[in-house]
């Protein structure tokens, strides 16, 4: 148990905390959300010992197990198995005490070595340093690469891995969906759920806290209010908390009237395309939320562009790729990709890092010429590209109006301060230079930039990267409403479900239509994961003669299995409406303002459904490998 007693902390001059009573259970997984700069992440480094109260107590068990990612990555030669590895700083130690034995033939040093290691489990060591690896996308190859050689984003999850391998009984984490793909926040998120400790989670991917936390804490104007549930019911109970208090009441209306418009939007396509029908249940999702919604502090829009072409952009039979520049044999990342854009169609791509996502939109965009094939563009055709670098590219130094002055030299000053601050850069905040703006404002500058030209396509590569919640939810909303043709990489799913209607997927050297929506794709990742597990099963058996035909002994097996499979899945749909049941009342002003120990009980209630879903879900994978096999 962790509590915070009457705990205020400050920043320079700054109060960022104050009056702070909390107490974190063990075994909760916790969210902590709230908006930039509200003091998140420096309650992480109260946690972690690397700032001291200002007022107040935090009492934390003495011989707690504490996990965290590491900031900095040093250039090291060391193998990146063996640095995860060392993560587990027990198991790290025996290794070497039995190397160092070994190499001086000590054989009683050798023999405890062994038992340490044996009493730990860590014989397997190594085999899960490498599924953690996997997990996080580093393909088998890599595994034996120095640290040093991997960029800056890879470094990143090589730290998240390490974390992950430290034996812990809290483990803290910042943002770790950034610099991940779909892929691995899939995997991430269904390892932190089987996780045993204590976790606290930053994160301004929605669907991801969704699918982990079981409890929200919302720092907001100084103080924290917890909430049972994951981020979806925090915003119902804080919406509903918001309407008693009659807040923004004419507000709350409006923005029922603008999610309900997107709804009967795109009802219209739901008999069409699948996507669709899971764009309009996202929506619905929101239903209930109208208070937290209004309560955002800005809005904007990308202005209705001057001409909408039908056919916009067009590649046939293109090979994408790095010419060398030594003049030798190009990189080719991509082979004969066919892709046609029209006027209105909005495309996510999907895959892992690496695999040419980012290639296919500098292609797109005309950044990189096909190394085959052609690429035709519509003689009106108008992008708006925000790539990964985009807000690294701003100049130091200059302001937002600097910026636009520079890109619309002949626009009066009113209309650059007008529009600057319907993005949210008004007054004073036009004319500050960029140096000291935080990751997110950067971008929403960038994105100002890009919306000013009116294009008629929009190129975004991971545009979220930097922005808190609210600002992911306004460009969601912005997206949304924009009338022209979209390309969106992102690991946000929510942002993805929302404003994309179809989806490609970008992998194994090709880049094809993918026919589903987002929970269609992580189901057919968990089955392929399955398949290739089964493959490796297979391989490192040796081959047996099998005889012709079906004995009468494996035909009742698979009835047997069926029946298992059906009655995990049976179970699953009761704890689905248990869950349900128990969110709505979660969701009840009477039952969150009444006794602490009503609340307490449908958490407990809500954490133990939870976690017998989880191993459901298990189960039901085991059972159809098994009948698959």
């Amino acid at each position: 148990m962790i509590a915070f007693r009457h705990f205020a902390l400050r920043r320079g001059s700054r109060l960022l905390l104050s009056d702070l009573d909390l107490v974190i259970q063990t075994g909760w997984r916790l969210g902590v959300v709230g908006r930039n700069g509200c003091g998140k992440s420096s309650l992480f480094a109260a946690l972690q010992g690397d700032v001291e109260a200002d007022a107040g107590n935090l009492d934390m068990p003495s011989k707690v197990r504490m996990a965290s990612v590491a900031q900095e990555t040093p250039a090291l030669p060391d193998a990146a198995i063996d640095y995860v590895l060392a993560g587990d700083e027990v198991l790290a130690a025996a290794l070497r005490a039995e190397s160092e034995a070994m190499d001086a033939g000590d054989m009683d040093a050798m023999a405890r070595a062994h038992q340490m290691i044996e009493e730990i489990n860590g014989y397997d060591g190594r085999a899960r340093a490498g599924r953690l690896l996997h997990g996080l996308g580093f393909s088998p190859d890599t595994h034996e690469q120095p640290v040093k050689d991997f960029s800056g984003g890879w470094r990143v999850r090589l730290n998240l891995a390490r974390a992950l391998m430290c034996p812990s009984d809290l483990l803290l984490l910042d943002e770790p969906t950034n610099h991940l793909d779909l892929d691995a926040v899939l995997w991430l998120e269904e390892w932190l759920r089987h996780y045993q400790g204590t976790l606290l989670v930053i994160s301004h991917d929605r669907e991801f806290m969704d699918g982990v936390i079981t409890h929200t804490l919302h720092l907001n104007d100084g103080t924290g209010k917890l909430y049972t549930g994951n981020y979806s019911a925090f915003e119902r109970m804080r919406a509903e908390y918001l309407r008693q208090q009659q807040i923004a009441h004419s507000r709350e209306q409006a923005e029922r009237a603008h999610l309900q418009s997107f709804v009967d939007r795109f009802k219209a396509k739901a008999s069409k395309a699948r996507q669709a029908q899971s764009r309009v249940k996202r929506l619905e999702k929101l239903a209930g939320t109208e208070a937290v919604r209004a309560e955002r502090p800005f809005r904007f829009s990308f202005a209705r562009p001057d001409r909408l072409p039908d056919s916009m952009l067009q590649l046939e039979a293109v090979y994408a790729g790095y010419p060398d520049e030594h003049g030798g044999e190009p990189a080719i990342i991509l082979g004969d990709v066919q892709f046609r854009l029209e006027a209105g169609e909005r495309i996510g791509l999907l895959g892992p890092n690496g695999a040419g996502k980012s290639t296919l939109v500098k292609t797109l965009v005309g950044e990189l010429m096909p190394l085959a094939g052609e690429r035709k563009i519509h003689k009106d055709l108008k992008i708006g590209y925000f790539a990964q670098h985009t807000v690294e590219s701003l100049q130091e130094g200059a302001s937002p109006y600097d910026h636009l002055q520079l890109q619309a030299p002949n626009a009066s000053a009113q209309v650059i301060r007008d529009f600057l601050g319907t993005w949210n850069f008004a007054g004073d905040r036009a004319f500050e230079s960029v140096d000291g703006f935080s990751g997110g404002e950067r971008a929403r500058l960038a994105l100002a930039l890009i919306a000013w030209e009116k294009p008629n396509l929009l190129l975004l590569d991971e545009p979220t990267n930097h922005l808190d919640l609210d600002m992911r939810e306004a460009l969601a909303d912005a997206l949304a409403e924009f009338d022209g043709a979209l390309v969106l990489v992102s690991h946000d799913r929510h942002l993805l479900g929302l404003v994309c209607d179809e989806f490609w997927r970008v992998a194994d050297g090709v880049a094809e239509s993918f026919e589903g929506d987002l929970d269609d794709y992580a189901r057919w990742l968990k089955g392929r994961g399955a398949a290739s597990r089964k493959a490796e099963k297979k391989g490192a058996s040796a081959p047996v003669a099998k005889p012709a035909g079906r004995p009468a002994a494996r035909a009742t097996d698979d009835k047997a299995v069926r029946q298992a499979i059906a009655k995990l899945e049976q179970r699953m749909a009761q704890v689905d409406q248990e869950l349900e049941r128990l969110q709505q009342r979660l969701a009840d002003p009477e039952v969150y303002g009444g006794p602490t120990a009503v609340m307490k009980e449908l958490g407990q209630q809500q954490t133990q459904l939870t976690a017998e879903k989880g191993r459901l879900e298990q189960d039901w994978m085991a059972q159809y490998e098994r009948l698959e096999a």
